[in-house]
């Protein structure tokens, strides 16, 4: 009796054991996709398209009812990640950290939605912080190397190696 049923389960295992399915690896398939939405209290966007593993290319982008705005370009790709930012958020300057160029329009040394100068939109904290990094007083990226392009359509060109 016990070595029937030992005969039987080696027999389903043998069955079962026969019956997997092969995996398969699909290659990254290139992509695109975006929105914008606009209501009261401003609008909103996205845009971002993708080669199929080895680039991706987008920007996105705010504007809100104070007339706030942000528009980012970026690329990322074999040679890393560049972004190119235009605003005119209080408490920006014309730095550019890393990869990332920076184009503010934000009237310099002004104070941030706090009211006081170099607090940006960190609001009433013990010490000075907000987007234009401690106190505005220059300890954020700017001792990093810029970028080799100026505009969204330089960024372009380098990265087809023109």
């Amino acid at each position: 009796m016990i070595s029937q049923v030992f005969i039987l389960a080696a027999l389903a295992v043998s069955a079962f054991a026969s019956l997997h399915e092969p995996i398969h690896h699909h290659a990254p398939k290139p992509y695109k996709f975006g929105y914008s939405i606009k209501d009261k209290h401003g609008e909103q966007h996205r845009e971002e398209s993708g080669d199929g593993g080895h680039s991706v290319r987008g920007s996105y982008g705010f504007t809100d009812a104070r007339g706030i705005r942000r528009q980012v370009h970026y690329v990322a790709d074999h040679t890393g990640f560049r972004a190119q930012v235009k605003t005119n958020e209080p408490g920006t300057a014309n730095q550019n950290p890393a990869a990332v160029h920076l184009i503010s329009d934000a009237p310099y040394g002004h104070g941030g939605y706090a009211g006081a100068a170099g607090l940006g939109y960190a609001g009433v904290v013990a010490a000075p912080v907000g987007y234009a990094g401690l106190g505005g007083a220059g300890l954020g990226y700017a001792r990093y190397a810029e970028p080799e392009w100026d505009t969204q359509e330089d960024m372009v060109a380098s990265d087809m190696g023109v």
